[in-house]
């Protein structure tokens, strides 16, 4: 990238140029411009996305090169983050609608998906059982021990829950022929969305051809903490249903308790413990009311 920088330095011979991340920016005095490593095919998925008539990502100006892609600078305007949330999950939701079908697939894509969540499962179910037993045969207790073994039961059952909902979600699908899918952009975060003239999705190096879900996976993993996931996922629903069985999928893979890993001092232990507390009560607060919807149905 360092030989292709300097090249686009003489011919757009910016009066700055400053690093952002994994990116260069730009100045000059024929605008501000974005100079990226390249990882996929970007012009063909934006091909792909005008032809669906999808137009919310930034302009391509140069990807004549094998290693960096140019693109157009978009300042961002600043918004309260909740709004921005809005405002990003409605165009995700378009994205979703305006590149939907339905792919036929073999008997085993569900049942790998399965027995990959399966297998994760299991893995924390063992990993925490371990711990415990370590845990439970110390004399004294560190405060983070402490603070993982008065909520072991939350822990399992949350394990529990989502064991029940994979089995029945299996059940759900594991007849079908078809799979709904989309373009996902796969890396979704506030990060990723610019608010201007127009809405702008960025940073698409991720994206390919899946299930809807991931994206709604992804970007709850990255901003649950601070959002208000119920007001998003409504919002999002309103303008694409998921389905049942996508559904079901969503609330399991989020349901997934993190795994623990004990830092260097007791302090960061204790703020990670606490972490793994706040997305499980945070996550419950989410899901809790739609199976309680069921029920009374």
């Amino acid at each position: 990238m360092n030989n292709s920088l300097e090249i686009l330095k003489n011919i757009y011979k910016p009066y700055r140029y400053t690093l952002k991340g994994n990116v260069t920016v730009l100045e000059t005095m024929n605008g501000d411009f974005i100079v990226k490593k390249k990882t996929n095919d970007i012009k063909a998925i934006y091909n792909y996305l005008k032809s669906r008539n999808f137009d919310y990502f930034p302009k391509l100006i140069d990807d004549s090169r094998s290693d960096v892609n140019v693109f157009e600078y978009i300042k961002d305007v600043d918004m309260p983050k909740e709004q921005k949330a809005l405002d990003l999950i409605n165009v995700v939701s378009l994205l979703h609608n305006k590149t939907t079908y339905y792919k036929v697939v073999s008997d085993d894509v569900f049942k790998s998906i399965y027995d990959s969540i399966k297998s994760n499962i299991d893995f924390l179910k063992n990993y925490y059982e371990n711990m415990f037993n370590i845990i439970e045969n110390v004399e004294y207790m560190s405060p983070s021990e402490y603070l993982l073994i008065r909520n072991s039961s939350k822990i399992f059952s949350c394990l529990s829950f989502c064991e029940k909902e994979l089995d029945e979600w299996f059940d759900l699908t594991k007849e079908d022929n078809k799979q709904r899918v989309s373009l996902i952009h796969n890396n979704l975060s506030l990060d990723h969305f610019i608010k201007n003239d127009k809405d702008y999705l960025i940073s698409w190096d991720k994206s390919k051809i899946d299930s809807p879900v991931l994206d709604l996976i992804n970007f709850y993993k990255n901003n649950y903490f601070d959002l208000d996931f119920e007001t998003i996922l409504n919002s999002y629903q309103s303008k694409y249903k998921l389905n049942e069985s996508e559904k079901k999928l969503l609330f399991i893979v989020i349901s997934l308790p993190l795994k623990y890993e004990r830092k260097n001092n007791e302090f960061n232990s204790c703020t990670e413990v606490r972490n793994i507390l706040d997305y499980l009560f945070k996550t419950e607060e989410l899901v809790r009311p739609y199976y309680t919807v069921n029920q009374e149905d």
